[in-house]
């Protein structure tokens, strides 16, 4: 039987490098792989449904998989994990001191919807009791007016959410329109040094390590997703590729801890690595379905339930591909 042709589109991370460059293959297939910014490529998946693999938002996905139209059915590969302490930006003349402050504020999202602000909202409520509807929300592209969401939203009438089509979230932060901003990316105003503009949490990362070391949960931004008509037709497909994202990643995280000469351009890469590993364990970046990941899976499903995004929570089981996922070890 001849390979089965496919297109993978994934941005360019370290743990995908080795199924880029052919050092892992995946069994039974021709790959073809694509790598691009994942707005691009978000915007190409689930718009369009060009690639039979994709890099996938977690927080869209939940959304469409709640209403049976996803495009695409994930494999429990997190191309993408972040803590999100980072990601929030605020007006110093607001006194806005911590993240209780945010209550009654103007807050600029990208997307709604988006997975990177769907984990702080989450963390808003759980440790301090800040609900949705406790903030109004302003959404628009950070730099560039005219982001659209990938699903319609699911919100009840009168939600405190306008939509900015005229301007971008970083030029209203700078002029003092918003209160705060969640994005992923950071704006080009606090990039650029705005004397009024700064990060909620200045040391982002003992914050960060606080809220693993009290939950356990590394946040989850990203999963690989298969085109569903592709994966009806080749059900082996998720296993395989499941394999070969773990084997890419392996190869990875060996070249994190190698420290006879520094494959990573850090100078202290081997001093952060086991600070990781002290904080967090040797399998910090974990993917399948162990007890770790299901934890964060089911409160992530929980989040998109609350906010208004899923219309039902998923269950962790229903969120992937059937496969041998636990069972392979490399």
């Amino acid at each position: 039987m001849s390979p089965l042709p496919l297109t993978i589109a994934t941005w360019d991370y370290d743990r995908t490098r080795a199924l880029q460059d052919g050092r892992v293959t995946v069994e039974g297939c021709a790959v073809n792989h694509l790598t691009m910014p994942v707005e691009e490529c978000f915007e190409r998946a689930f718009f369009h449904g060009e690639f039979e693999v994709a890099e996938i938002g977690f927080s869209p996905y939940l959304i469409s998989l709640s209403r049976g139209i996803a495009p695409y059915v994930a494999i429990p590969v997190f191309l993408s994990r972040m803590f999100r302490h980072s990601a929030v930006y605020i007006r110093t003349d607001r006194s806005i001191n911590g993240p209780q402050d945010l209550r009654g504020k103007r807050i600029g999202v990208p997307e709604y919807q988006m997975s990177a602000v769907m984990w702080f909202r989450g963390f808003l409520r759980d440790e301090y009791g800040i609900s949705v509807e406790d903030m109004e929300w302003v959404q628009g592209g950070l730099e560039v007016p005219g982001r659209r969401d990938k699903f319609p939203l699911n919100l009840p009438d009168g939600f405190p959410l306008t939509t900015r089509h005229d301007t971008s979230l970083s030029e209203l932060l700078a002029a003092g329109e918003i209160d705060a901003l969640m994005s992923a990316r950071r704006p080009s105003c606090f990039v650029e040094g705005h004397q009024h503009v700064a990060r909620l949490f200045p040391d982002y990362r003992q914050a960060e390590q606080t809220y693993f070391r009290k939950t356990g949960i590394f946040p989850i931004m990203h999963a690989v997703g298969i085109r569903r008509d592709v994966l009806e037709q080749s059900p082996w497909l998720a296993t395989s590729l499941y394999k070969a994202f773990a084997q890419a990643k392996a190869i990875a995280d060996a070249d994190l801890a190698e420290t006879t000469a520094l494959k990573v351009g850090l100078p202290w890469v081997t001093a952060e690595f086991e600070s990781t590993v002290n904080v967090m364990g040797p399998d910090f970046w974990p993917y399948g379905l162990g007890a770790g990941n299901r934890r964060t899976l089911e409160t992530m499903a929980r989040y998109s339930y609350e906010q208004g995004l899923a219309t039902r929570v998923i269950d962790v089981d229903e969120m992937f591909a059937t496969g041998t996922f636990n069972e392979t070890r490399i």
